[in-house]
């Protein structure tokens, strides 16, 4: 009998232990649970930051959330909470209230912070205190331009960077780099990169118009060679303006060949294209110069001959030619171009292409800008 409660002793005592580690093993533990964490109020007296469209203290504890590293307390609850236990949360930022209403609430963390407005900057600091141990075992301060439309990213590039979570370094340059290439982020309150101002260039002539140019002015031709240097002023007006881009009306009056004793008028309109971004551009339109053409005709032998007053053929035609009266020329435009910054200063340069019956033309120009900004209180800086 002894013998066989001997033997069954030792199945009893494995068969317990197991029980109680299979028990164990199923019994959750806190250990591995995210800590508690309450927020009050993020301080943004002073500003203009914290409206009814961007709630700072919500935005806030909603980031907290999306994190999915704590335990964020609900509003609902720290209301309840304070309330019952008459506990006062207006401007609890300071470490000695925090960690006194962090142990009242029993959570482990609690998160604060504030956001200022000076020198043209939002600066925006977050900080997360330990309660148990009453020290700030986070603090991030991060600085953006002054756009205060752009809280809520500010915020997320904020927590991100607290946190080591990666962020769009476009969308931080654009918050918080003023001479970058203007944009609608940031800046709302103005008119995009602009390119109107002084040009300077050149245009070549080739073709029929070239050889005119090329002949003596007894011949109809004007002595002159077929490279000329112009000049004159573009204005544009942007109709479209989203995001990196823009729609723009380009108006360009210039003057030609006064470098070799001439004058040549023109006007030209276009419609362009437009990257905020990188400067690039793309525009076509037509053009309108105010140059001398003369009437010919062909004999009977098809030679050219200049039309004047007695000629009694009907069959004219109109050429470029020194001997001829004032007219208006049309041909069509195309240009690429790209503007370059440098701070607040503007250089536009552009390549353009004009395709006519005469021949092409072609050239560059380039010219500058330096446009004031427009900052929230409608001052230029």
């Amino acid at each position: 009998m002894k013998s066989s409660i001997n033997t069954i002793k030792p199945i009893l005592f494995l068969l317990l232990t197991s029980l109680y580690l299979c028990g164990t093993a199923q019994t959750p533990t806190t250990s591995g649970s995210k800590p508690a964490l309450a927020l009050l109020e993020i301080d943004t007296r002073n500003t203009n930051v914290d409206n009814e469209e961007n709630p700072v203290t919500a935005i806030v504890r909603k980031e907290l959330e999306k994190l999915d590293k704590y335990q964020v307390m609900d509003k609902y609850d720290i209301e309840y909470k304070t309330t019952t236990d008459s506990l006062k949360t207006k401007l609890c930022f300071s470490k000695i209230c925090l960690t006194n209403l962090g142990k009242k609430l029993e959570v482990e963390k609690m998160f604060t912070g504030n956001i200022e407005v000076m020198s043209k900057q939002i600066i925006i600091t977050f900080k997360l205190l330990d309660v148990q141990s009453n020290t700030f075992e986070k603090v991030q301060i991060n600085e953006f331009l002054q756009i205060p439309g752009e809280i809520r990213n500010m915020i997320q590039i904020t927590m991100n960077n607290m946190f080591g979570i990666a962020n769009d370094a476009t969308l931080i340059a654009k918050l918080t780099k003023k001479d970058d290439y203007e944009n609608s982020i940031n800046t709302p309150y103005e008119i995009q990169l602009r390119s109107d101002g002084p040009r300077i260039g050149f245009t070549i002539f080739s073709g029929a118009a070239a050889s005119t140019l090329n002949r003596e002015k007894n011949e109809g031709g004007y002595n002159a060679y077929p490279l000329m240097i112009n000049f004159g002023y573009q204005f544009e007006k942007q109709y479209i303006n989203s995001g990196n881009f823009q729609a723009l009306v380009e108006f360009l009056p210039m003057i030609t060949g006064l470098d070799q004793g001439l004058f040549i008028p023109s006007a030209t309109g276009m419609l362009g294209f437009r990257n905020n971004k990188n400067g690039y551009e793309f525009a076509l339109g037509p053009t309108l110069n105010l140059v001398k053409k003369a009437q010919f005709y062909k004999d009977s032998s098809g030679a050219e001959m200049l039309a004047n007053s007695s000629t009694s053929t009907d069959i004219t035609y109109s050429k470029f030619d020194s001997r001829g009266s004032f007219a208006i020329s049309t041909s069509f435009i195309f240009a690429v171009g790209k503007t370059f910054k440098s701070g607040k200063l503007n250089i536009p340069v552009n390549c353009f292409v004009v395709p006519t019956k005469e021949g092409l033309r072609f050239g560059a120009s380039f010219g500058f800008n330096a446009r004031n900004r427009m900052n929230y209180n409608n001052k230029t800086e």
